[in-house]
């Protein structure tokens, strides 16, 4: 009877220490909830994320784990994005993988066991209040993995994304972030990841309105007003044509954008984009420069040939919808001429920005954009303003190109050796 009371007793006091024994053992991972984003149709990803990292996750005690198809599963992929978004994780670090366990720790891709376990570990994770580590390859490939924390005297991001080989132990990190505490404690006071973002907004501002000043789209504008004012239209008329019109180049400049960052989110290498930007952006500007040199140069950066007609005959249409569609062709046309420093940008903003914060630079960067275009329509206001503003443009048209390439040459380097 006394040794039966003695079971009895034992198993409720086991009962009630399993969970404080786990809660030691596995610090702030023991009950928490695991959201783990992926692409099902990936077969290397399915294995990892309904076998391997299951198991890794309820061997420290992860209370609840759940599988989201961010593919084939309606709106999860906005789900997955809100939360990149929350908590600010860069580009560079989102994988093809996204885990989410409680509210301390985000694995991106296929992250070794032995670095996971490290960062659930009590030694390591009192140190940080979140941390984003991403490792894109298969394991049996994985030579190095990306690291980022709040560390616990901070309440941002600090310092830089950290790239290391794949047998180095995070403590390393954790070494580096407590080396240089004196430091990214006073860049977290003055402002942390938040003071990274608006040096970014002058230069994105900079540059969208330079790249503005483009011959290419200015011709075309003054001669559809020309044209307007010959049709003898009033001035209200040839406005909301105007209007339409840069609506329609910003509209497609928009688009170009989004695709050109969509690319880069599914490119595992958002930093080798950027410097490829940046080198693509710095060759353009060599181009133009050589071909203001030497005219004969076979490479011209210009609205195409075949499209001309296009545009002419969209722009003697003179309605609407036709100063819409004539907009839209010159913002794909054009971009030859001046998508090189948008390229760069948008490089820049995958490296230094979440997506949904990229999206409003990126609209930023459009409105600057056409604002020289604005600016033209405004001065428009009569037909020998027009004559003017024309002659001026057919004049100066070498010094805009001088200042784009100039702009490409400037911008390449700075992205090169401050931003990547």
């Amino acid at each position: 009877m006394k040794l039966k009371k003695f079971f009895i007793f034992t198993v409720i006091i086991t009962a009630i220490l399993s969970p404080l024994h786990l809660a030691f053992a596995h610090g702030d991972v023991a009950g928490a909830k695991a959201v783990i984003y992926y692409n099902e149709a990936c077969g290397a990803c399915a294995v990892h994320v309904n076998t391997d990292l299951p198991a890794l996750l309820n061997e420290h005690g992860v209370g609840e784990i759940i599988k989201k198809d961010y593919i084939s599963q309606q709106g999860v992929r906005a789900e997955m994005n809100q939360l990149l978004t929350r908590y600010k994780i860069p580009i560079d670090l989102q994988s093809h993988i996204m885990a989410f366990v409680g509210n301390k720790f985000i694995l991106g891709g296929h992250v070794p066991n032995k670095i996971v376990e490290d960062l659930f570990s009590e030694e390591i994770s009192h140190q940080f209040k979140l941390v984003v580590v991403s490792q894109d390859e298969m394991h049996t490939d994985a030579k190095e993995y990306k690291i980022f924390a709040i560390p616990a005297y901070a309440d941002n991001f600090v310092g830089e994304i950290k790239i290391y080989p794949i047998n180095t132990p995070v403590s390393e990190y954790f070494k580096y972030l407590n080396d240089n505490k004196s430091q990214f404690s006073l860049d977290d006071r003055v402002g942390g990841q938040a003071e990274k973002y608006k040096s970014l907004l002058p230069v994105v501002l900079v540059s969208g309105f330079l790249d503005g000043i483009n011959p290419c789209a200015f011709a075309v504008l003054l001669l559809f007003i020309a044209f307007l004012f010959s049709l003898k239209r009033t001035r209200a008329n040839i406005g909301k044509m105007g209007v339409i019109y840069i609506a329609a180049i910003f509209l497609a400049y928009v688009l170009i954008g989004f695709g050109l960052m969509k690319a880069l989110v599914f490119t595992n290498s958002p930093h080798l984009m950027a410097k490829l930007g940046a080198w693509l952006v710095i060759v353009l500007g060599v181009i133009n420069i050589v071909g203001l040199v030497f005219p004969k140069f076979p490479i011209k950066f210009r609205i195409p040939m075949f499209s001309k007609e296009t545009l002419r005959q969209w722009i003697t249409k003179a309605t609407m919808p036709a100063a819409f569609v004539a907009g839209f062709l010159v913002g794909l046309c054009t971009f030859p001429c001046s998508g090189g420093i948008y390229v760069a940008i948008i490089g820049l903003l995958a490296v230094k920005t979440t997506y949904f914060s990229g999206v409003g630079y990126l609209f930023l960067y459009n409105l600057m954009f056409v604002m020289p275009l604005v600016i033209i329509l405004l001065l428009s206001a009569n037909k020998y303003a027009v004559e003017k503003i024309t002659a001026w443009e057919q004049n100066e048209s070498r010094n805009m190109k001088i200042l784009s390439a100039a702009v490409m040459l400037i911008l390449g380097v700075m992205i090169l050796v401050w931003f990547t």
